[in-house]
Formats: C-alpha cells, structure tokens, sequence
C-alpha cells in the first residue's frame, strides 16, 4: 500500500499511473522567472499606489520571502520519505523544482520592488519580526515537525499524523495562505496595477493547483486502501486544523488592510478564506463547515483571465511540447 513503509524501486508494473501523468504533465508545465516582465510593476509602486496599498504589498512580500521554502522543506522531510511509490516520488522531485523556482521568483520579486539591501534583509526576518507572519510560520511548523519524529509508519495512528501534515500543507499553506495572497495580487490586478506580479503568480497559481491535486490524490488513495485510517475522529481534526489555519490567515488580513485599502475589507477577505476553505473541505470529501460564497467578483474571472493569458502567450512560454486540453479546475 501507498503509505507503506520501504522504498519501493519498481515502475513496472506501475501501481499508480495517476501519479506518472501529474509528473508528466509537471514537465509540460515549464517556465522560467526570466520571462516575467516587471517592467512597469516599479513605476506602479512610486506613483500609482496608496501608502496602504504599498503597506499591503509590503507585507505580502515579506511573507512570500520564505513561504515556499517551507513547504520544500515539509517535502524533502516528510512527504518524500513516506509516500512510498516511486511514480509519486517523481512527482515530488519535480514539485521540489517548482518550489525551488517560486523562491527564486520571490527573491527576484523582493530585488525588484525592495532595492535597499536593509529593507531587504528585514523582508526575510517577517518570519520573526511581524506577528502576523510569524503566526503563519509557527501554525506551518508545528505541522512540519509533527511528521518529522514518526518514523517508518507502522501503526494506523502514525498513518493518520503523516495524513494531518499531507492535509495541512496541501489545504491550510498552498491552498488557503497562498490562495489568499493570490486573490491580494489580482485584487490589484483588478485596479489596472503590478500586472508583472500578477504574470508570474499566474504560472506559480497553476504550480500550487498541481500541487494540491496531487496530495488529494494521496489522501485519496490512502483512504481506499485503507478506509479506518480517515475516521471521524481524523475528520475532526482536519477541522479543526483548516480552522486555525483561517483565523491565522484572517490576523494577515487584518495587518495588510490596517491602512484601508480602498475596495477590500477584511470582513470580505474572511468570507473568502471560508469560502476557499469549504473547497478544501470538498476536495478531501468532507461536508462543507463555513458555508461561505466567494465575495470576489474579480476572483471569480480568474480562471477565465488566466486562460486568455496562456493563449495571448507564444506555447512555449510556458508549456514545453503541449498536447492534449487546457484544463483549469481549481476553484477559487
């Protein structure tokens, strides 16, 4: 079975194609951060943005400075260890990339819109430094060094907890933290603002729904393979989590919004972190808890605007030897 423990060599015959096709559809998902234009991302910053809205910005930045480093971290130490097949390791390998890649569209974000060395550094100290952000880091950690003790897992409780870090990174740090920093991005987006911010987290957007789909899927055949391992008492847990996870993301919201950001409040933004995260609870064939409808207009053109986006391109901007159908299923 998937979470056995062991190291499993063997691709043929391939127990779990699904995870062959993900790695391979990784690979035709190819980009590079040359390609994204910050040409006239500085100009917006210096004259067309509120000391709020570069508040906001700031912040943002600060949190996306180390964010991605934390979940290839969770990756290498956790994931990669315990998901014991080697088709999905080979999703994992290529996922490290794609981490690798946003931490270095991160920094060169961060090189662009903070040129000040000093300013820089205290960016990549939010983690300590502003609480807002230091919540995040702390509820990712928790989680992170909930896996690293379980060693080989041999019990259905072991199983369980490594299922809580897979749900907690998936749904609560890729799939709540991030979806929530994306809807800021094409908030501006929305205002005719930073539209090489927005480029880029297009193609990082699509990264992270790949990435979601692949730990549901895990989860998913985890819980088929071994239907007692999800019980009531797990479903309450993963509540209980993604809870956290909101209020945490709602005390973020409630820093980047503090200078009143015109047209975004943080009563909307917690109405669509619930929303986001009834999704999550759907996706892991759980009942919906918040009941919540997706305040956003402009987030709900989002996937309309990311595929006329992919086509206005050339192909290979970002799809190497593309076949096959655009597909872009996750809800925001």
């Amino acid at each position: 079975m998937l979470l056995d423990p062991g190291l499993d060599l063997t691709l043929r015959p391939m127990r779990y194609p699904q995870f062959y096709e993900m790695y391979r559809a990784a690979i035709r998902n190819t980009w590079t951060v040359e390609e994204v234009d910050f040409g006239t991302d500085t100009a917006d910053l210096q004259t067309k943005m509120s000391d709020a809205d570069r508040h906001l910005i700031q912040r943002l930045v600060a949190f996306f400075a180390t964010g991605d480093s934390i979940v290839a971290n969770n990756l290498v130490l956790n994931l990669y260890e315990h998901v014991n097949a080697p088709e999905a390791r080979m999703y994992l390998s290529r996922q490290l990339y794609e981490e690798a890649l946003h931490v270095q569209f991160y920094l060169t974000l961060l090189d662009t819109y903070v040129p000040d060395p000093d300013e820089r550094a205290k960016a990549f100290a939010a983690v300590e430094n502003i609480p807002s952000i230091r919540a995040k880091a702390q509820f990712a950690m928790k989680w992170l060094d909930s896996a690293r003790e379980l060693g080989p897992l041999h019990t259905k409780e072991q199983r369980r907890k490594f299922l809580l870090n897979l749900v907690c990174f998936a749904s609560c740090i890729e799939g709540l933290f991030f979806f929530g920093a994306f809807a800021y991005v094409y908030f501006l987006r929305s205002r005719g603002l930073l539209h090489g911010l927005a480029g880029g987290t297009n193609w990082v957007f699509r990264d992270e729904s790949a990435h979601m789909a692949f730990a549901f899927e895990v989860v998913k055949v985890a819980r088929e393979e071994e239907p007692d391992l999800f019980d009531a008492s797990l479903a309450e847990r993963i509540g209980q989590m993604i809870d956290e996870a909101v209020a945490c993301e709602t005390l973020f919201a409630e820093d980047l919004l503090s200078g009143g950001v015109a047209g975004l409040s943080v009563r909307d933004m917690r109405t669509y972190l619930e929303f986001v995260a009834d999704q999550r609870f759907i996706q892991l064939g759980l009942p919906v808890r918040y009941h919540a409808k997706n305040p956003f207009g402009f987030m709900e053109q989002q996937d309309v605007q990311e595929l006329a986006n992919f086509f206005e391109r050339r192909v290979s901007a970002y799809q190497i030897g593309v076949t096959g159908e655009v597909s872009l299923d996750s809800a925001f």
